[in-house]
């Protein structure tokens, strides 16, 4: 058994009540404790600390049997704590005998193990420096203003202009400004190649990875994807050097599904492209990724695998029928209202933008069902472009059939051929 599996259902298994807030020193203090544990070979004290979710789903001949896989212990650092809803997310460099494994450890409210991870230490190799004969530069800058303003990055070309400008908006989840992820970093691909063929491109770090305390009074999809996206549009449109009426919004994953919406509230905006994006339900392609995944695990039959499921159908159904204490994946319902609220398809129809619509055959977030909903709707509709790559997963990159998550923590770049159409089509429209 590799080390990797001893998460469960990829932390998706987490959920929580509210209740007073854990000191993160506190955090940290029972990370340190569980961890202790787990080198003293003291497996049933590691296990008494695992909320009742995390104990069904790892149970201690498991846990037993991964760690003891691993290589002798030799020393921890790099402790970092973030605070996440209802619990702090700590994540420990593990130094184990010539190999390096990352820990990520979940922890409530009530100081209970909710998620635990054992992989690999990632090593992310550093961003390239840009030539200094490239065709673009990079400047640091921010969107919004004042306190809640978000750290960015414009790639912006060499030379006159006014030139075209692309703003790229995060899939779900906190994320910083290239949208990194594993071992990749699929925003500062795209931001790069675009900026090199004469397209501006404005990324920024996701509010809820810079700015999580601004959600403190509660969250919607609106307020952790929609109006930042606005925001930067906004803020594009007052640099010289942009063409203000050639701005473009591309969104991956839950980005592309919100990207008509952004369309929507600014019909400015010159087009859309929607990349990876679900064209279904958000909830209902909730359940179908965990059944996946589980699979993928081999755990769909397991008592825990089963149960898992049971919960999460039982989370979805609290929230659709408006129970005030409902909570799924740790957050509370008007959040997950808000994402039943969104009908992808009917928001492509009702913007007015012209729409590039992308899709990797190798994806298993974001599935062929998708694909083929967004192709009936919009095949014959002159607003659309479809492309397709049989051989993309779902950051744009080349993967193997059936490749889980895992794959994301192999490098690699995002395709030539899809930024290729992509440069294509925002430079041919007027």
């Amino acid at each position: 058994m590799k080390a990797r599996h001893l998460v469960s259902a990829l932390l998706l298994a987490t959920s929580f009540s509210a209740q007073a807030q854990l000191p993160p020193e506190s955090a940290r203090a029972t990370a340190e404790t569980l961890l202790d544990h787990l080198d003293r070979s003291e497996f049933d004290k590691a296990h008494a600390l695992f909320d009742a979710t995390m104990q069904q789903a790892v149970p201690l001949p498991m846990l037993r049997q991964v760690w003891q896989s691993l290589p002798a212990p030799v020393q921890r650092s790099h402790f970092s704590v973030q605070r996440e809803d209802d619990g702090h997310a700590l994540e420990v460099l593990l130094q184990r005998n010539g190999q390096d494994f990352d820990a990520l450890i979940r922890i409530d409210d009530e100081g209970r193990i909710a998620g635990f991870l054992i992989r690999p230490a990632l090593k992310l190799p550093p961003i390239p420096v840009i030539a200094a004969d490239a065709a673009f530069k990079e400047i640091d800058t921010t969107v919004g203003t004042g306190e809640a303003a978000l750290p960015a990055t414009l790639a912006m070309p060499k030379g006159k202009g006014p030139f075209p400008a692309v703003v790229l908006v995060h899939g779900s989840g906190p994320a910083d400004r290239n949208e990194t992820t594993g071992a990749n970093r699929p925003f500062l691909d795209i931001a790069r190649a675009l900026a090199a063929e004469g397209i501006a491109v404005l990324r920024y770090d996701k509010r809820s990875q810079a700015r999580p305390g601004d959600y403190v009074q509660g969250v919607t999809i609106d307020s952790e994807t929609t109006d930042d996206a606005l925001l930067a549009v906004a803020h594009l449109r007052s640099l010289p050097g942009i063409d203000g009426e050639r701005i473009f919004v591309l969104g991956h994953s839950q980005g592309g599904m919100m990207a008509p919406r952004i369309g929507l509230h600014d019909n400015k905006i010159a087009g859309l492209i929607l990349f990876a994006a679900p064209a279904r339900n958000l909830l209902d392609i909730l359940v179908e990724q965990n059944a996946r995944l589980l699979h993928m695990q081999g755990q769909a039959s397991t008592p825990a695998g089963i149960a898992h499921m049971q919960k999460l159908k039982n989370d979805i159904a609290a929230v659709r029928r408006g129970d005030a204490d409902a909570r799924l994946i740790g957050l509370d319902s008007r959040y997950w209202q808000s994402v039943d609220a969104v009908d992808p398809l009917r928001e492509a129809r009702a913007s007015r933008q012209p729409m590039l619509i992308l899709h990797g055959g190798h994806d298993i977030q974001v599935v062929e069902a998708d694909w083929q909903a967004w192709r009936t709707a919009f095949t014959k509709d002159p607003r659309a472009t479809l492309r397709h790559y049989p051989r993309l997963n779902h950051l744009g990159m080349e993967s193997a059939a059936g490749a889980g998550l895992e794959s994301y923590d192999i490098p690699g770049q995002v395709d030539a051929t899809l930024l290729a159409d992509i440069i294509h089509w925002v430079k041919s429209l007027p």
